[in-house]
């Protein structure tokens, strides 16, 4: 399916937009099926969030509309919904006016092996620490550069997903995933207020589980804690949840609380 810039197929964007020469811009990947996206509301709220932040003008409307006749005309796959500040001079200055461009872009649901979600994954030690910025934590914004980087630190495929920690060694999120933990039968998931991405399914997975009368905390967890936790798993929009059985030398079993979550939110996940 082609891409769609402002509304309209195309093959490009200037080579001034400020996407391209400085990350600025927030995006979001939806996934699609029967032309519906999952998470639609959430998505769209930190895309607004993001903009905001950023100082990008956001006609919402627009975008909704855009979005919705895109994605009925991609029936299923992956929706990647980019807004950019648009093109602007040579220079940090924010441009006048700002003209933000929306992008539209379309994959296939990637693939992965059913043994992620049931036996669970082996997590990569990455050695890139994650730098704070609370102006940035918890977008979605286009400069993704130190998820690049952790993601280069490992070729072998038994590792599914890496642990990001920042620079004092607190637990953060995965390179494409949000990291939760079980201890003492309450769940917990790090603060995202310093850095991070604070992921749509994370955000569902913390009001499915209060509703379901299990207590949550978002708090600081050191790797300590981690390799003390009953359960960990990690979670995205795209393939839901992940039980973690392995890290560096310590082990987990799949525990009844991860099965839990699983099961509420089957039906995000399940085709």
């Amino acid at each position: 399916m082609q891409t769609w810039i402002n509304g309209q197929p195309a093959g490009g964007i200037a080579v001034a937009d400020r996407g391209l020469a400085y990350g600025d811009g927030v995006f979001e990947t939806i996934k699609v099926r029967h032309g519906q996206a999952a998470l639609l509301e959430r998505h769209l709220a930190r895309l607004v969030e993001g903009c905001q932040r950023l100082y990008i003008p956001c006609d919402l409307q627009i975008l909704t509309s855009e979005l919705h006749a895109y994605m009925q005309q991609l029936g299923d796959g992956v929706c990647k919904l980019i807004v950019t500040r648009g093109a602007g001079q040579r220079g940090y200055t924010l441009p006048e006016p700002c003209v933000p461009q929306r992008i539209l872009q379309a994959s296939a649901v990637p693939s992965w092996p059913a043994s992620y979600a049931q036996q669970g994954i082996q997590l990569f030690n990455c050695q890139l620490r994650l730098s704070e910025q609370p102006l940035l934590a918890g977008l979605k914004h286009l400069n993704r550069l130190e998820q690049v980087l952790a993601r280069a630190e490992w070729q072998d495929s038994a590792y599914a997903e890496g642990l990001l920690l920042d620079a004092q060694g607190r637990v953060i999120d995965g390179v494409f995933s949000n990291i939760f933990i079980v201890a003492q039968q309450q769940l917990l998931t790090p603060k995202l207020d310093r850095a991070g991405v604070a992921g749509v399914m994370r955000a569902e997975l913390l009001a499915r589980a209060v509703l379901a009368g299990i207590e949550v905390v978002e708090c600081d967890i050191s790797l300590e804690q981690l390799q003390r936790a009953d359960e960990v798993f990690t979670c995205n929009s795209l393939y839901g949840i992940w039980p973690v059985r392995a890290y560096a030398a310590q082990y987990w079993p799949v525990g009844a609380v991860t099965r839990k979550l699983q099961c509420l939110i089957k039906d995000l996940v399940d085709e």
